[in-house]
C-alpha cells in the first residue's frame, strides 16, 4: 500500500541519489583500473558477502526464494545485473554532463511505463512535476547557461544510459507489485538477498563474456579496493534498500523524481573536488527539483 509522502521517506529517498552521484564519481576514477562488467560483478559479489551473514537462512532448502525465483530472476537482472553494467559501460565513453542528462529522464519513463503497463494514471500535477524536475536538471547541466546545452554531443555510452534508465524505471515498477512472501518482504536483508543471488550470477556471466573479448586487466591495489568497498556497501546495499523501501511507500512515480538529485549531488562532489564554490545555479536547480517532487507527491 502506497502512503503519502512524509519527510521520513523523502529523507529516505534522498539517500539513494546522494550515494549514486558517488557512484557515478567512483566509476569514472576507476576505469582505467578495472573493465566496467568486471567492476559491476566484483561489485555486486562483494556486496552478497556482506550480506550473507543477515540473510543466509534464505538460502537453505525450502526457502520461498526458491519458489519466486522467476521474479528474483528478473529484478536481479534489471536492478543488479543491468543498470549498473550499463553505467559503468556508459562512462567508458561518454562524458559525465551526457549521461546525467540522459538519466535525468527517469521520471519520464516512470510516468510512461506506469501508464501504459500498471494502471497507472497520468495527472497534469505529474506531469508539471517531470517538467520541473527535468528543468532543475538542465540547470545544473548548463551551469545556468542554456547555451551550453548546444554543445553536446551524443555518443554509444548515452545510448547505454538511456537503455539503463528504461531497465531501473521497469525494476521500480516491479519493486511495486504485491508477489513477495511476508518472510521476504518484511526483512530488508531478505529482500535484498532475493535480488542479489540471481544478480550476481547474471552480473558474472556479463563479466565472464566481457573477459572473452576484452584485453584490459584489473590494476589491483588500495585505490581500486577501496572504491570497490565503497561501491559495495553505500551505493549497493544502502542504497538499494532505501530505494527499494522509498518505492515501496510512495511508489515508482514520486520515487523517481528524488533521482534528478544525483545530478544536483554529483556537481558538488565535483566542485567539492575540484575546489570551486557551490554557485546560484546549484540553489536554482536544487529548488526546481524540489518543486517537481512537492508538485508531484502533493493530493
Amino acid at each position: 500500500m502506497q502512503h503519502r509522502l512524509t519527510p521520513a521517506t523523502a529523507l529516505l529517498l534522498t539517500v539513494p541519489p546522494l550515494l549514486w552521484a558517488g557512484n557515478a564519481v567512483v566509476g569514472r576514477m576507476v576505469a582505467p583500473l578495472v573493465p566496467p562488467l568486471t567492476l559491476n560483478f566484483l561489485r555486486w559479489a562483494l556486496a552478497f558477502l556482506f550480506l550473507l551473514p543477515f540473510a543466509w537462512t534464505l538460502l537453505r532448502r525450502g526457502s520461498p526464494l526458491w519458489t519466486g525465483m522467476r521474479r528474483y530472476a528478473v529484478l536481479g537482472l534489471l536492478g543488479v545485473g543491468c543498470y549498473n553494467a550499463l553505467q559503468y559501460l556508459a562512462v567508458k565513453t561518454s562524458t559525465p554532463i551526457n549521461v546525467t542528462l540522459v538519466a535525468s529522464s527517469i521520471p519520464v519513463f516512470m510516468l510512461a511505463l506506469g501508464a501504459a503497463f500498471f494502471g497507472q494514471r497520468v495527472t497534469k500535477r505529474q506531469v508539471a512535476g517531470a517538467l520541473l524536475s527535468i528543468a532543475g536538471v538542465l540547470v545544473v547541466l548548463s551551469q545556468g547557461e542554456l547555451a551550453h546545452l548546444a554543445q553536446v554531443r551524443f555518443v554509444i555510452g548515452d545510448v547505454y544510459m538511456l537503455v539503463a534508465t528504461a531497465l531501473w524505471a521497469l525494476y521500480s515498477w516491479l519493486l511495486t507489485q504485491p508477489k513477495d512472501p511476508p518472510e521476504i518482504r518484511s526483512d530488508w536483508a531478505a529482500f535484498l538477498m532475493a535480488q542479489l543471488l540471481p544478480g550476481v550470477v547474471w552480473s558474472g556471466l556479463f563479466a565472464a563474456g566481457e573477459a572473452a573479448v576484452t584485453t584490459q586487466e584489473i590494476q589491483w591495489g588500495w585505490p581500486l579496493a577501496t572504491a570497490l568497498l565503497y561501491v559495495a556497501i553505500g551505493p549497493a546495499l544502502v542504497a538499494y534498500r532505501c530505494w527499494g523501501l522509498g518505492v515501496q511507500r510512495v511508489g515508482p512515480t514520486i520515487a523517481g523524481f528524488f533521482s534528478n538529485l544525483t545530478p544536483l549531488f554529483a556537481a558538488i562532489f565535483s566542485a567539492a573536488f575540484l575546489g570551486e564554490a557551490p554557485r546560484a545555479f546549484h540553489a536554482a536547480a536544487f529548488l526546481l527539483i524540489v518543486a517537481g517532487i512537492v508538485v508531484t507527491s502533493k493530493r
